[in-house]
């Protein structure tokens, strides 16, 4: 997708898979806690044998301590944007049990050029079934849309909306606009909406944060977000990384898991580094 083929190269190569030979994170303190009933629901489900080929990037992508600080709670109705292929639907589905609902949703088919249509399009018509393979949940209970299809029935009806490292996606897309006023008015009045995403310096320059890099700074990110009618309400160092220097000349997906573009002699230094800094950050729907 460069802006089609590439993109979709770097989903692919971002997405799931084991990343096995990079060394994985010292652990860190938690920034928020699951209460004992979530902690007691959310712990089967991170065990489970389904998620064995995932478990690998738990040591990088915190699980439980990222729902923790984005304050999902089973019971609740969830939504993972840009859902690929289902990492966190495979915590979020079980996680959420019978009393919650989990709702993936895709850009708009409207915006999708006919290549990419083939990666996120129709995706009420594929994710259903997908997550019943991954999870064993019936596909009935799963909502799956394009933003163009929600129905206006679930507007102000979810508690969260979480964005796995696609705000680069949606920022070289030109979706940014269109997308999170869609996910503000799927939010409740004190719905929240979660964004991890790969950060560059705070300092690095404007070529290299374009999103092309797939790295963004985290006061654009908090800047455009607050501009489409939120507020921050935390940050998190959870999903940080120091030991990325965020300035890889083929961007992010130079680093595990993907290692693309990569050549053999620089492999070894590229895996030391792990997986990329990522910002955490927590908003609240502005009235």
């Amino acid at each position: 997708m460069r802006k089609i083929a590439l993109f979709a190269a770097a989903l692919v190569l971002a997405a799931p898979a084991a990343a096995e030979h990079h060394r994985a994170p010292a652990a860190k303190a938690p920034t928020a806690a699951l209460s004992p009933a979530a902690q007691q629901a959310l712990t089967p489900v991170i065990a489970d044998a389904r998620r064995d080929k995932d478990r690998a990037r738990d040591a990088w992508r915190h699980p439980v301590e990222t729902l923790a600080f984005f304050r999902v709670e089973p019971g609740m109705t969830v939504v993972d944007y840009m859902p690929s292929t289902g990492w966190w639907t495979r915590i979020l589905v079980p996680y959420l049990g019978t009393g919650g609902r989990y709702i993936g949703i895709n850009p708009d088919n409207r915006t999708l050029e006919e290549r990419m249509r083939q990666f996120f399009g129709n995706l009420g018509e594929t994710l259903p079934a997908k997550v019943t393979e991954w999870t064993g949940v019936p596909g009935e209970r799963i909502g799956a849309y394009n933003t163009d299809g929600l129905p206006a029935s679930l507007n102000g009806t979810v508690d969260r909306v979480l964005i796995f490292r696609e705000m680069h996606n949606l920022w070289r897309m030109n979706l940014m606009h269109r997308e999170l006023t869609a996910m503000r008015r799927l939010l409740k009045a004190d719905g929240m909406l979660g964004i991890e995403q790969h950060r560059a310096k705070a300092d690095a320059p404007a070529d290299y944060t374009d999103a092309s890099k797939g790295y963004l700074r985290e006061k654009d990110v908090i800047a455009l977000v607050e501009a489409h009618g939120f507020t921050l309400v935390g940050k998190s160092e959870i999903n940080a990384n120091p030991a990325d220097p965020a300035n890889h000349t083929g961007g992010v997906w130079m680093l595990p898991p993907g290692l693309r573009g990569v050549a053999d002699a620089d492999k070894p230094r590229l895996q030391a580094i792990g997986e990329s800094d990522r910002m955490t950050l927590l908003f609240r729907k502005r009235p």
